[in-house]
């Protein structure tokens, strides 16, 4: 068996319970295209996949280590 070292993108909707109570329907349809617009286009663009969608999170293992460097620099910081 080949083995493989690999990091794991995981990303999480802070406040995510509070914005479904609100807005249930509009932040739903706001967490489907900020995945769709920000995250699959970009880890798709450093050939990353993502290979678990639940709720309000996700879990993605990048080609890199540079991909989550990219995220957290361009949409976090």
């Amino acid at each position: 068996m080949d083995r493989k070292l690999a990091a794991i993108l995981a990303a999480d909707v802070v406040g995510y319970s509070a914005l479904m109570e609100r807005d249930e329907e509009g932040t739903h349809e706001r967490l489907q295209a900020g995945r769709k617009d920000l995250f699959e286009p970009e880890i798709a663009r450093h050939h990353g996949r993502i290979f678990k969608l639940m709720g309000d999170g996700l879990l993605a293992v990048p080609a890199s280590c540079r991909l989550l460097a990219i995220i957290a620099g361009e949409r976090c910081g």
